[in-house]
């Protein structure tokens, strides 16, 4: 599961899982010692967690104070027990969205002082498939065609003082008509822009953890996706 808390990415791994060596330049046995500001420096590998760690890593990442840390691996020694502990203690929202290409481009959108890309809620009854599609078709007036699943990202946020947990699976897609492409601005999207590699790499400069995660994605999986 890869989480993304105040836009820190929080990567938590499965028993038998474990983080490459040069994602991490700190390891912390949660066993031998308490999570700590201190202890979490830069790309952290925090080992033997359980779901008492995981609500002290949560309190900590969310905290006001400024962190030292980049990106945390979780190794957990329940997987589901934990998945069980943040299903109880957020609300879970489904939601779906896409990486849609024109050639070499990216379609971006610019929403609440950010670029994006387009997703939105899921709604009953609905595949998460059928919700991508249909957002990104609302949000900026083109039609696509539907591709291959990329990844799933999950972030946590706050709504009228309840704690959020948003679930989104990713999808690639190609643009079937964009001669009317429009920001829905109803939903606070002020620009829709066709991007190529570069400007995306600016516009990232100004965008989420998880918007940069599906891009990394998309460039791993390239060759399996096209």
């Amino acid at each position: 599961m890869v989480l993304f808390v105040n836009d820190i990415r929080l990567t938590i791994y499965k028993p038998d899982e474990q983080p490459a060596a040069g994602q991490y330049n700190h390891k912390v046995d949660a066993q031998q010692e308490p999570i700590t500001p201190a202890g979490l420096l830069h790309h952290v590998w925090i080992q033997n967690a359980d779901d008492k760690h995981m609500n002290v890593l949560l309190e900590l990442l969310n905290s006001k104070v400024p962190l030292n840390v980049l990106s945390v691996h979780l190794s957990v020694k329940d997987y589901d027990s934990i998945q069980d502990f943040l299903y109880s203690k957020f609300k879970v929202v489904k939601a779906a969205g896409g990486l849609v290409r024109k050639k070499d481009k990216f379609l971006m959108i610019y929403r609440l002082k950010k670029w994006d890309l387009p997703k939105g809620k899921k709604e009953r009854g609905e595949k998460y498939k059928e919700t991508a599609v249909r957002e990104i078709e609302e949000e900026c007036n083109v039609s696509v065609k539907l591709g291959k699943k990329l990844c799933t990202t999950w972030h946590t946020y706050t709504m009228n003082k309840h704690a959020m947990l948003k679930k989104t699976k990713w999808y690639v897609m190609d643009i079937v008509d964009d001669t009317k492409m429009a920001p829905m601005v109803e939903e606070d999207i002020e620009e829709v822009r066709w991007m190529n590699p570069k400007e995306v790499y600016h516009s990232l400069q100004n965008s989420y953890k998880s918007i940069h995660y599906v891009f990394e994605q998309y460039y791993a999986l390239k060759e399996v996706i096209r």
